[in-house]
């Protein structure tokens, strides 16, 4: 039996619905069907030629495929055939849940108007592009999302206790995050070994395609088709060099955004939940909300950002993922890259790279449940995206790249969880600017 859900209007905004809200219906659930109609009055544009609603194809194991049929398993197994066993495909460059929307790097009535924006160094920008670069995110913080909610309980175990909430453009890309890194329910039983957004070979394309999410809604939000997020480039610091309140925000000694601070009144959707078996409570209670904190270099483990010659050692490695494909990979550029390995003999355990910046800004963003909360995230991840892109350029990397397994939401063909349209894992391995974007070259002064 399909359990009921229960919908909660935190603003008069109409949303038309991460999960979009006209598939959350009863009768869409019950069906497990997600083919919203489009403006022609058909199923995915299907009259206009954007897509058509077709079955999604299963892609776990026999041995997955099992667990997922019991009650008491993750809801993201297999994504999303645990909501909806059949989807829209959009054809051409037509994108979106509902085939509404462009691919990205695609604009235009009819998707048809190719356009390849450069990120850029957070300090290349000039002080009216870093003014608006704020204000969008404050319009995002402020304004709920038109398309999508977001799924919280305080019982994972109960899908009786499911909810969907309303939530802003940015904290509905924060839940993503969180979403994905809660622990895996398989057959009763929470395991950390992995997620679906780190841990395995999933992590620098998972990341790539949040960062193409945010951008995209932002550019929707404000309709400036320019909007690109700016990257941190970290390498060798001594300090956070960006953490003034002409950038990213100063910090008082507690670690709380100074008051000058853009993000002075930011608080952290998803905070204190941390928990196994619940999904995000605080996303329908503002007051339960945590304020942004940050301490650079307070850590005494984490004092100073990797250096030039990590981010070096790490682009050497050949080969994209190895087994096991966890955080004992040897030898792997993605664990490298995700900080579990010791850059430059690529067997040592270490903490370095992605997860040493994480750790280095501490607070917030030493939270990797939450960490997305502090806009910082967008920063850090859109450099680590810079170095991906440069591995994949530098060994001439494909999407067969992508290794084969059986890995729970790791595996190359399975669904990045939990995006609308499918976007396959092993699928974002393709180079930058097919998806609209390349980066732009800096060099320390």
């Amino acid at each position: 039996m399909i359990p009921i859900f229960a919908f909660l209007f935190l603003c008069y905004n109409v949303v038309q619905g991460q999960f979009p809200r006209t598939c959350v219906t009863e009768e869409a659930l019950e069906a497990k069907t997600c083919c919203p109609v489009w403006k022609d009055r058909s199923p995915c544009g299907a009259l206009s030629g954007r897509g058509r609603c077709r079955p999604s194809v299963p892609v776990m194991t026999l041995q997955h495929a099992f667990v997922q049929r019991r009650q008491d398993n993750d809801d993201r197994l297999d994504w999303p055939r645990h909501y909806f066993t059949s989807t829209c495909e959009c054809f051409r460059n037509y994108s979106g849940h509902n085939c509404g929307d462009c691919k990205y790097g695609y604009f235009g009535k009819k998707c048809d108007h190719k356009k390849t924006v450069e990120r850029k160094e957070i300090r290349q920008l000039s002080y009216l592009d870093r003014k608006r670069f704020f204000g969008y995110l404050a319009l995002a913080k402020t304004t709920k999302s038109q398309d999508f909610v977001i799924l919280t309980t305080g019982n994972r175990h109960d899908r009786n206790t499911y909810r969907f909430v309303d939530a802003s453009v940015y904290d509905l890309f924060t839940w993503m995050h969180y979403y994905s890194t809660q622990s895996i329910l398989e057959d009763g039983v929470f395991s950390d070994d992995r997620n679906y957004a780190h841990q395995g070979p999933a992590f620098p394309g998972w990341h790539r395609l949040c960062l193409l999410f945010l951008e995209r809604q932002i550019q929707l939000l404000t309709g400036d088709e320019d909007f690109v997020i700016p990257y941190y480039d970290w390498r060798g610091e001594l300090n956070c060099s960006i953490c003034t309140n002409d950038f990213m925000g100063a910090n008082d000694d507690q670690g709380a955004m100074g008051k000058y601070s853009h993000f002075a009144s930011w608080k952290s959707i998803c905070s204190g939940y941390d928990y196994e078996d619940a999904y995000c409570l605080s996303a329908a209670d503002e007051c339960q909300m945590e304020i942004l904190h940050r301490k650079p270099g307070a850590n005494p483990s984490a004092r100073k950002p990797p250096t030039f010659q990590d981010v070096e050692d790490t682009l050497k490695w050949r080969k994209f993922d190895t087994p096991p494909y966890d955080i004992t990979s040897r030898y792997s550029f993605r664990n490298a890259l995700e900080g579990f390995m010791r850059p430059s003999d690529g067997t040592t355990r270490e903490r370095n790279m992605h997860n040493l910046v994480h750790v280095f800004l501490g607070g917030t963003m030493s939270q990797v449940p939450i960490s997305s909360n502090d806009p910082m995230f967008l920063l850090h991840h859109c450099f680590v995206d810079k170095i991906f892109e440069e591995w994949l350029r530098r060994h001439n990397a494909t999407v067969d790249s992508y290794p084969d397994n059986d890995v729970p939401g790791q595996g190359a063909t399975e669904c990045s969880t939990p995006y609308f349209p499918c976007y396959r894992n092993k699928d974002l391995l393709n180079r930058s600017y097919k998806f609209g974007y390349t980066f732009s070259t800096y060099k320390r002064m």
